[in-house]
């Protein structure tokens, strides 16, 4: 069977081919002293709040499972609109609002709409893999910038100006950033928009972990500088909604109908039950649940970091945001006696009976040295990952 040259350019996900050997192992060590810990999938331990799950509950009993407009339910989007003025102060209408499966659809739909075949599109090297696949997709090529922990893994408006070029047709950011958690500062990110919007290029942003922001000087929405960057958010995760497949982006008011049509056709629209359940996140009750969640990743974070770099995992940059470690493991691989983080996370996984994700699938930039761990899990699941640790390496 031929398959086409589209395909073909698209790499493993590595972090699911580590996942299904934690996995197996874990079967393996089920009801043992030591059962698999599981530290190496970015999804929240919290599941959605009663208040949503009774949302999604009723819309089924109601019958109101039918197909919803492309862009999304008119309350829904009213309502995320709302929490743009009410978490950031801004205002964005609903109008700009597009309700999508997932974030990775939003990414999609972004991408086929303003992406020519040939295209190149300016990120930070390390970044999420799936984000330059999004890129590739549209017939795109995804140029990744190496980018260091004095730069906070981000990239700067110097360096975008520098490796702009005729087939330059735009960047794609993250802030807060998988897999190192941190953002770019809100002065940095006008300049980038600036040097964009200079050589008339397109600003797309992921803001899906903007919600778990724990630092004053971050936490600010994109959409604060200019109507013409396009954000890309979600209900995974601060909204720990992973498998209800929701998201949405705000995208410039005439680029609305353009990606309606494409969504009609690819998507027709996002689950209908999941806006309805969606609905209720904005509730002061879901709110207060919500933020009651962030305080605590903010301490598992505060935790698990100071631990993880005295035994030897360092963390160049503490993260502001999300729930990652990305930690240098050169040191725990030379006591090992093993080289490179994807042989140090097998042998974690084998010897402690933790998963990680080496860093393999996010760049090429030194990301043989790193491995990423999610704070995603219970903070007794993060002590007894420590002391583990500590009795292999300390």
């Amino acid at each position: 069977m031929k398959f086409s040259t589209r395909a073909e350019r698209i790499e493993p996900f590595y972090v699911m081919e580590v996942a299904k050997a934690a996995q197996a192992l874990a079967r393996e060590v089920a009801g043992t002293r030591e059962p698999m810990i599981f530290l190496n999938i970015g999804e929240p331990d919290f599941t959605a709040p009663p208040l949503v799950q009774e949302a999604a509950a009723r819309a089924v009993r109601e019958g109101a499972t039918q197909y919803t407009n492309a862009l999304g339910l008119d309350a829904l989007r009213e309502r995320i609109s709302g929490w743009y003025q009410s978490r950031f102060g801004v205002d964005v209408p609903a109008r700009r609002i597009v309700v999508t499966a997932g974030a990775s659809a939003a990414l999609q739909l972004a991408c086929l709409a303003l992406i020519e075949a040939g295209d190149e599109i300016l990120m930070p090297d390390p970044s999420y893999p799936c984000n330059r696949h999004f890129v590739s997709a549209a017939e795109g090529r995804a140029v990744l910038l190496p980018t260091t922990a004095a730069e906070r893994y981000q990239l700067s408006a110097d360096k975008v100006r520098a490796a702009w070029n005729e087939k330059t047709r735009g960047v794609l950011l993250a802030s807060p950033s998988n897999p190192t958690g941190t953002s770019i500062a809100l002065g940095e990110l006008r300049r980038i928009h600036d040097v964009v919007r200079a050589h008339g290029g397109i600003t797309m942003i992921d803001e899906i972990y903007l919600g778990l922001s724990y630092e004053e000087e971050f936490g600010h929405t994109a959409l604060s500088i200019d109507e013409t960057i396009i954000s890309i958010n979600s209900f995974s995760k601060y909204f720990n909604m992973t498998g209800w497949r929701l998201g949405w982006m705000v995208v410039p008011e005439a680029m609305v109908p353009v990606v309606e049509r494409l969504a009609q056709n690819l998507f027709i629209c996002a689950s209908t039950v999941s806006q309805h359940a969606a609905l209720a996140c904005f509730e002061a009750e879901s709110i207060a649940e919500y933020e009651r969640r962030r305080a605590e990743f903010k301490a598992r974070r505060d935790f698990f970091i100071p631990a993880l770099q005295s035994l030897g995992l360092t963390v160049p940059v503490m993260p502001d945001g999300a729930f990652y470690a990305w930690a240098d493991c050169t040191q725990a691989a030379q006591q090992l006696g093993v080289q490179g983080s994807w042989d140090t996370a097998f042998e974690l996984m084998r010897r402690a009976h933790i998963a990680v994700t080496p860093g393999r699938d996010f760049g090429t930039a030194e990301t043989q040295r790193f491995i990423r761990l999610s704070t995603a899990n219970s903070m007794a699941q993060l002590q007894e990952s420590v002391a583990r640790l500590r009795k292999l390496l300390g």
